[in-house]
Order: structure tokens, then C-alpha cells, then sequence
């Protein structure tokens, strides 16, 4: 077996870098599983939404894309400066997160466009600072934000004309 400068074996350093991109997937779709779990029903039907409004089935596989993206990115990030190095780019990260998967409690599960308009709107907040430090430390985790943060914005000026329409 081949052994590296440092004396690791290289397979245990792929292996590593196997689990991490597992890792990060993983707290990926957590906040998407979170946020699965309250989905739009009869009171979101009834709303009254602008024209622009995308149809439902493109959610999940935009989600999907993301999702993937947003983690890579994190990956990218923590293989190359680890938490130790960059704690503050990786902790934007997992905030980022806890917000993404906090909107469709507030929007859907309690059905209040305002709460779900304060969190995305700290979310935007948070992914750009996000974007920000990563594109500081490794600038292709950076670009594999920009869609998300594209996205997340379209979605704010979304819940910010479904809370008008509606108030």
C-alpha cells in the first residue's frame, strides 16, 4: 500500500474524504427532510399568489440540485481548510441551514407568510455571508452557492408577494 509524506496511508485520506462528502450531504437533506416534512395544503391552495408563481412540480428537483450543490460546496470548503481553520465559513453554513430548513415550518406548518418572509430573509442574510466566506477560501465553493443564493432570492420576492396578496 502507498503511504504519503505525512505516513497516512492514502486510501485512509480517500476514505476520509468519502465520509466528509457523505457527512455533508447528509446535514444537506436533513434541512431538506425537515423542511419536507411541511408541504403546501389546502390553506397554501387557497392563497391568492402572483402570476410568476412556478408550478409545484418544479420544486423538487430544483431542491434536489441545490441541495447536492450546497453540500459539495461545504465539502470543498472543510477538505481544504477543515473546521479548525475555517469555522466561521462553516458555521455560516450550518446557520444557513437551520434556516432553510426552518422556512416551511413557519410558512407552511404555521401558516404565516410574515414568519416565513422573517426567516428567509435571515436565510438570504446568512447564505450571502455564507457565499462570501466560501468564495474567500476556495472559490468554486463559492460559484456552487450562486444558484442558491439566486434561488433563495427568488423565493424571498416570492413570499414577499404572497404575504402582500394576502394580508
Amino acid at each position: 500500500m502507498c503511504r504519503d509524506v505525512d505516513g497516512w496511508e492514502v486510501t485512509v485520506k480517500k476514505a476520509l474524504q468519502i465520509y466528509g462528502l457523505a457527512g455533508w450531504l447528509a446535514a444537506s437533506f436533513v434541512a431538506a427532510a425537515v423542511g419536507g416534512l411541511f408541504r403546501p395544503g389546502q390553506w397554501y391552495f387557497h392563497l391568492q399568489k402572483p402570476a410568476w408563481t412556478p408550478p409545484g412540480w418544479i420544486f423538487p428537483p430544483v431542491w434536489t440540485v441545490l441541495y447536492i450543490a450546497m453540500a459539495v460546496a461545504a465539502w470543498l470548503v472543510w477538505r481544504k481548510d477543515g473546521f479548525r481553520v475555517a469555522p466561521a465559513a462553516l458555521g455560516l453554513y450550518i446557520a444557513q441551514l437551520v434556516f432553510n430548513g426552518g422556512w416551511s415550518w413557519l410558512f407552511f406548518g404555521l401558516h404565516s407568510p410574515i414568519l416565513g418572509l422573517v426567516d428567509i430573509l435571515l436565510l438570504w442574510i446568512t447564505l450571502l455571508a455564507t457565499t462570501v466566506a466560501f468564495w474567500r477560501r476556495h472559490r468554486a465553493a463559492g460559484a456552487l452557492l450562486m444558484p442558491y443564493l439566486l434561488w433563495v432570492t427568488f423565493a424571498a420576492a416570492l413570499n414577499i408577494a404572497v404575504w402582500r396578496l394576502n394580508a
